[in-house]
């Protein structure tokens, strides 16, 4: 069993410092608001007349419902949905007890990524999620994490699994969250025993929950929360890697994203045309997964240099790709979305 004597409580904060679970909120709002102003400027290429028709049906202008879109895409990495629970305390908690940082990313973050250095999981996923033992490019962050939470459990709720001294179940995040991503793939609770263990549910299985959530009831809101998922256009997250610069180039893109011009609408229509997403046609998908996977494995693609590189020079090779790419999947789930409040 690993102890945190081993690594030291203050390496491991400074280590988890900064945001390691996503785009920075803010790029993922500029994403989702370059997307509807790109669908505006395009609107015969696009289904902007029937967004526009559904802003209108709400009383609201076209750029207030990408900006309330936006800022859904923002606040899912503020959902407090996740537990892990002490092996000896059985206390359990949303971010490590030891930290109080502000921008410290919550275990809810452990959803966003799907992994695409490895097949099939233990859920039966045909990508699976983030899962320690079963990393290929582990960095400082994973190794370090993991040093911290070895052996704790998902909190499953009340008379589940418990520490040696208490069941602190503070939120049935095994019954509620997994349950909700697990979209018709098998689960146990077995599996959450052990976080080094842990098969996390990917992320597209995230947006496709949310994306249900929509077609029963189309708001802003549940678009928003589906299109997180352009976080698969962040390598990081196909490579699946906590470390390996995961924050230091999340915060770089957010500070170039303008002077670098990541959201070029000429890059967008290259997005569009090259093939990389199937779209609804005339008619609302049922399943936004595989138009998610299909932007997870671009970035897996075209995206690795990150993961190893800090030079400003890939950096940017690297974002011209992927936020043209993150951008324009959100235009394909947005037309999805319009076709779907048209239909109604």
């Amino acid at each position: 069993m690993r102890s945190m004597g081993m690594i030291g409580v203050g390496v491991l904060s400074l280590a988890m410092a900064g945001p390691v679970g996503a785009w920075s909120q803010e790029t993922h709002k500029r994403i989702v608001v370059d997307a509807v102003q790109y669908m505006k400027n395009n609107p015969a290429t696009t289904q902007y007349a029937r967004l526009a028709a559904w802003a209108q049906s709400a009383g609201i202008s076209v750029d207030q419902l990408g900006q309330i879109i936006g800022q859904s895409a923002y606040d899912v990495d503020d959902f407090q949905d996740t537990y892990i629970c002490g092996a000896i305390s059985g206390d359990c908690v949303r971010a490590p007890l030891w930290s109080s940082l502000d921008s410290l990313a919550h275990y809810t973050s452990f959803w966003h990524f799907q992994n695409h250095t490895r097949g099939r999981d233990a859920h039966g996923n045909d990508f699976g999620g983030y899962n320690y033992s079963q990393l290929t490019q582990a960095g400082d962050v994973d190794e370090l994490a993991a040093g911290w939470l070895w052996n704790d459990h998902l909190d499953d709720g009340a008379g589940g699994m418990k520490g040696w001294f208490s069941d602190g179940t503070k939120y049935n995040t095994y019954g509620v969250t997994e349950a909700r991503y697990r979209q018709g793939s098998a689960s146990s609770p077995s599996m959450y025993q052990d976080y080094q263990n842990f098969p996390f549910q990917p992320i597209d299985n995230l947006g496709q929950y949310w994306w249900s959530q929509f077609l029963q009831s189309p708001t802003p809101q549940s678009v928003g929360y589906v299109l997180h998922a352009t976080d698969l256009l962040q390598p990081h997250h196909t490579w699946t890697s906590s470390g390996r610069n995961h924050s230091g180039w999340e915060g770089w893109v957010n500070d170039y994203y303008y002077s670098e011009g990541f959201n070029n609408a000429a890059l967008v229509t290259a997005a569009l045309n090259d093939g990389t997403f199937s779209t609804c046609g005339d008619s609302p998908a049922a399943d936004i997964r595989g138009v998610l996977t299909q932007g997870g494995a671009y970035s897996y693609r075209v995206g690795g240099a990150v993961l190893s590189s800090q030079a400003h020079e890939d950096r940017v090779r690297v974002a011209r790709q992927t936020i043209p790419h993150a951008i324009a999947m959100a235009v394909v789930v947005l037309d999805c979305a319009a076709l779907r409040v048209a239909a109604r």
